[in-house]
């Protein structure tokens, strides 16, 4: 998907099964970024004591909150662009294939921020690339005219960028004012 994205593109449509993404795909993904953010939190603080474990697990379910719940608010977001947008009929199944395929840099770059903190810049600026992979998805998956596929693009790449950061920050906040 990040090397050839419109032959993924084209592979994922010809799949029947649009619930497949779930098991197959966006939970092993969450589960591995959380897998990240915990060992990362590990090697940071230390292995010593207890509040180094409580610091990884907080961390572990930050990112595993914050892609689960950005997973499903970006899908129901896009399924609502479909239909504002585009006129389009309310697909969900659909709207959750496209997210979570899409997702797949935000998921690379949260496992790589995951075990090495340090490069969390170059991971943000990377994650702009889920544009170039939008663009490609959306004519191939959505069946978007070209002159709407531009504007769809921004707004679809901003909420898959924008739900999990989000729902992240309400996390972390949530977490410190409730500890």
């Amino acid at each position: 998907m990040v090397s050839s994205p419109a032959k993924a593109w084209e592979e994922i449509h010809l799949e029947e099964d649009k619930q497949k993404v779930f098991v197959t795909f966006v939970y092993p993904m969450i589960g591995l970024c959380g897998l990240s953010y915990f060992l990362g939190s590990l090697f940071t603080n230390g292995w010593g004591g207890p509040q180094s474990f409580q610091i990884a697990m907080t961390r572990c379910c930050s990112v595993a909150v914050a892609l689960f719940g950005g997973y499903f608010c970006a899908a129901y977001a896009i399924n609502e662009l479909r239909i504002r947008l585009l006129g389009e009929a309310s697909n969900t199944l659909l709207s959750q294939q496209f997210a979570g395929y899409a997702l797949i840099v935000t998921f690379l770059v949260w496992i790589i921020n995951g075990i090495l903190p340090d490069f969390a810049l170059v991971g943000w600026i990377f994650q702009f690339y889920i544009v170039y992979v939008v663009w490609e998805g959306v004519p191939i998956m959505l069946n978007i005219e070209e002159q709407k596929r531009f504007k769809f693009t921004i707004l679809a790449s901003a909420v898959l960028l924008v739900c999990p950061a989000l729902i992240e920050f309400i996390f972390n906040k949530l977490t410190t004012i409730l500890n």
